[in-house]
């Protein structure tokens, strides 16, 4: 099963992709967390990475897309993979076509989340408080002025893959602001 999450930055991408991966046992590539991951290891792309990130904007589709054909050769995924926060715009969607069909792979479903972004902004500050309230270290993304910017992108590039995929016939929407457990029935009813 090779999936794609698509929605804006909160939206529960990630959370979602984390219950699929218990109840099908395949990875989830999140480009987040890849990209993060070079960035604590102060790589050279992890710096690159790290001031593109820090500025709330996305990372190139070059250091991407080569993060990604890298990770979907692991052993771990030959049984598929869900794709989080990847493809961001229509070129890296173009590349991932190409990408999976050079490796005689194709998706099997894109869902996105839907979600009102006023909720989401509040849905990310309250992510932010829960977070310092446990003592633990926010996300140097996580603040309102660099989702604001990260919305803007969102809207700019990534909306068009709604299109792209609707015109695949490919692409299926969920409501994102439902409960968790709600979304995730969703899912689970495309899915079959």
């Amino acid at each position: 099963m090779r999936l794609i999450f698509l929605g804006p930055p909160g939206a529960g991408k990630g959370t979602q992709a984390k219950l699929l991966t218990e109840k099908y046992n395949i990875p989830q590539l999140s480009t987040g967390d890849m990209l993060r991951a070079a960035v604590a290891e102060q790589s050279e792309v992890g710096k690159r990475a790290k001031a593109v990130m820090d500025a709330g904007q996305l990372v190139s589709d070059e250091i991407v897309n080569e993060i990604v054909s890298d990770r979907i050769d692991q052993p771990d995924c030959a049984a598929g993979f869900i794709l989080d926060g990847y493809p961001r715009t229509v070129p890296q969607a173009v590349a991932l076509a190409k990408m999976l069909e050079g490796k005689g792979l194709t998706l099997d479903a894109v869902i996105e989340l839907k979600v009102d972004e006023e909720a989401l902004l509040k849905r990310i500050e309250n992510r932010v408080a829960e977070t310092l309230a446990a003592g633990g270290k926010v996300r140097s993304d996580d603040n309102p002025e660099s989702v604001k910017k990260r919305l803007v992108e969102y809207r700019e590039k990534t909306a068009p893959l709604s299109q792209h995929y609707a015109s695949t016939g490919q692409l299926k929407t969920v409501d994102g602001m439902a409960d968790v457990g709600v979304v995730t029935r969703e899912i689970e009813k495309i899915l079959g």
